[in-house]
């Protein structure tokens, strides 16, 4: 991909002037705000450098991607497996809900923290100059910047509000008077951003709409990686369904006191919002797999499932190395051996209905194997505790990476089918089961046959509550693998609850009791020779319900003869593949009251004493 980032002309950030501006442009000695952003393509660039702090080594690239979702009732760490006896290590900690202020991993002057607030400084300036000298009213490219501008600087403070809960609010460029700030209520953040997403919804255009918000336009950052009008309300829904449910206040866990940002205000928005989205048509759901197809295959044209993804060039984004498929060496498929740091939990699989699409492509319970035959690998069996998340494949992928760690995948921040989810949600809040019906089923119909979805919908529409309980279901089996449920899990108030629930279902599939007593204590698998690919895929049995060792140890290969070979899955030799410290390291601390990292020592250090992690992390009570 070449996308053309450029760094800011004025971002204080910045190290240099980009070299090259078009011809009509004034030459740089003469830059300065009016010049800058009374010119559409300098404009664009200031507008673009905000991307750069998304790719930034520590920013989300590095460290907010790989390890903010973790660890969920369905995500967890997958290379390196969760550890009680580990649990300080500076990469598990930051997933189990025991992070230090010190931690290692986080505590540098260009962490995601850092980078966040670099974003926001950019995002500043080009707000402020643009409404300054854009002449916005007359000139709709320029309002379309403006909306871009705003929205990315919602999308950074809504993930600092995630991650760090009350934090330091800038909407200003940084001065004198703002260099050093407290912590804000982050109430106030989210009605700035509410009111400030509801502005920029009149500035962006549709998807297709525009050649911006079409496609690539010259090689530049084009279609789903540029801000459209169907992802600014979109996250205004995601942002109103945060600010009116539960976080980690200074005086415990609970919603927000302020009547301004009421859960029944805040169902509305999101239900307004969605219905815009979905209504207008502009987006359509496709097959499930297509969608993640076309995000390995850098395939941003506008109008499909995705709504906005985070554009990383080629070598940028840590991608596919946290959240594909493992391959152990540089193959047929990939100039890069990584993948597989991020897994399901290992009973997630087992959750899916057996008809549900989902499942296979979601769950990957193999890897791509180390040693190579004229070049090529094979999927060879990981462990149960090791599972891969499927959405993201090097092997999907149009053209291979060379990168040591990056993939420059995008990161695909929403699509259409959470957009669907909200709105089911906040109408069955709202208005019951029966009218948020189509919304849940519309995502459904595209993942199991038809009796299944009746017979699913018929369940959650018995009541409010068994709808939002399928909500939870839904969510959970949709967006697996896309960092999304931790924060669903916080705002839902429930994270305790399925946290716990993880453990215990976790400790049921270690001794397959339970839910899982109907399963084998291996798998048996054989190479599938029909296959175009050579027989490098697997034929795997022993991973439904009812599946038996005894029928396993029979199996024979249609084609070579050969018996399956075995693995030991559940129980190896006897023992349980999952162990306590392996269920026990998943939270250490109540997940509820630990659900935010510290502010890290660096900038603690260097607030000229305006910021601490006093009490319960240094979040405010009112």
């Amino acid at each position: 991909m070449n996308k053309y980032i450029k760094i800011s002309f004025l971002s204080l950030a910045a190290a240099a002037l980009v070299t090259s501006c078009d011809m009509d442009a004034p030459t740089q000695s003469t830059l300065d705000e009016s010049s800058v952003f009374s010119i559409y393509s300098l404009a664009e660039a200031e507008v673009m450098s905000i991307h750069q702090s998304f790719g930034e080594t520590n920013s989300y690239r590095g460290r907010f991607l790989p390890y903010y979702g973790l660890s969920s009732d369905i995500e967890t760490t997958s290379g390196t497996q969760p550890s009680y006896a580990s649990r300080t290590d500076d990469k598990q900690s930051l997933c189990n809900y025991a992070t230090l202020s010190n931690n290692g991993q986080m505590n540098t002057d260009n962490n995601a923290y850092a980078k966040f607030y670099e974003g926001i400084e950019r995002a500043n300036l080009a707000i402020q100059g643009l409404r300054k000298y854009g002449d916005i009213e007359n000139n709709p490219d320029m309002a379309q910047l403006l909306g871009e501008a705003i929205t990315l600087r919602a999308v950074i403070y809504n993930d600092l509000i995630k991650a760090w809960g009350d934090v330091p609010a800038r909407f200003e460029p940084n001065s004198n008077d703002n260099m050093y700030l407290p912590r804000t209520n982050r109430d106030s953040i989210y009605k700035v951003l509410l009111a400030d997403l509801k502005e920029a919804e009149d500035y962006c255009y549709w998807p297709n709409e525009s050649p911006i918000t079409t496609s690539k336009n010259e090689g530049k950052v084009g279609g789903t990686e540029r801000v459209s009008k169907s992802f600014v309300k979109g996250l205004r829904a995601r942002i109103a369904l945060y600010a009116g449910g539960y976080g980690l206040r200074g005086d415990g866990y609970r919603k927000s006191k302020d009547p301004e940002l009421a859960t029944e205000k805040m169902y509305q928005i999101a239900k307004e919002e969605c219905l815009d989205v979905i209504n207008s048509g502009r987006n359509v759901l496709g097959e499930f797999k297509d969608n993640f197809e076309k995000l390995c295959n850098d395939n941003v044209t506008a109008g499909g499932e995705s709504l906005w993804e985070i554009p990383f060039s080629d070598g940028r984004g840590r991608v596919l190395y946290t959240w594909g498929v493992k391959h152990q060496s540089k193959d047929q498929y990939t100039g890069q051996a990584q993948g597989g740091v991020n897994g399901p939990m290992p009973y997630l699989y087992y959750d899916y209905d057996v008809d549900d699409i989902r499942r296979d492509i979601t769950c990957v319970p193999y890897e791509w194997s180390k040693e190579l035959t004229n070049g090529n690998s094979k999927q060879e069996l990981r462990g149960i505790d090791k599972w891969c998340f499927g959405k993201l494949r090097y092997e999907w992928m149009n053209r291979t990476v060379v990168s040591t760690n990056d993939d420059g995948v995008n990161w695909q921040y929403m699509r259409l089918a959470d957009v669907y989810l909200m709105a089911a949600e906040a109408i069955n809040a709202l208005d019951g089961p029966a009218a948020a019906a189509p919304y849940m089923k519309a995502i459904l119909d595209r993942v199991l046959p038809a009796e299944k979805v009746t017979a699913l919908m018929t369940k959650y529409t018995a009541s409010a509550d068994a709808f939002f309980n399928g909500i939870v279901e839904q969510r959970g089996l949709e967006f697996a693998g896309e960092a999304l449920r931790k924060a669903d899990l916080v705002r839902w108030g429930i994270i305790d609850q399925k946290m716990a629930e993880a453990q215990q279902k976790l400790r049921d599939l270690a001794n397959r009791q339970g839910a899982y007593a109907d399963l084998p204590e291996k798998l048996y698998f054989t190479y599938d020779t029909t296959s175009p690919n050579g027989g490098e895929e697997l034929i795997i049995y022993g991973l439904n319900h009812g599946d038996t060792d005894e029928v396993g140890s029979k199996l024979v290969n249609e084609v070579t003869g050969e018996k399956y070979s075995s693995k030991g899955w559940i129980v190896s030799d006897g023992i349980p593949v999952i162990d306590d410290d392996y269920i026990n390291g998943l939270y250490v601390n109540t997940p509820s009251l630990n659900c935010l990292w510290p502010i890290w020592d660096f900038f603690i250090n260097s607030s000229n004493g305006m910021l601490n992690n006093d009490g319960i992390y240094g979040q405010l009570s009112d």
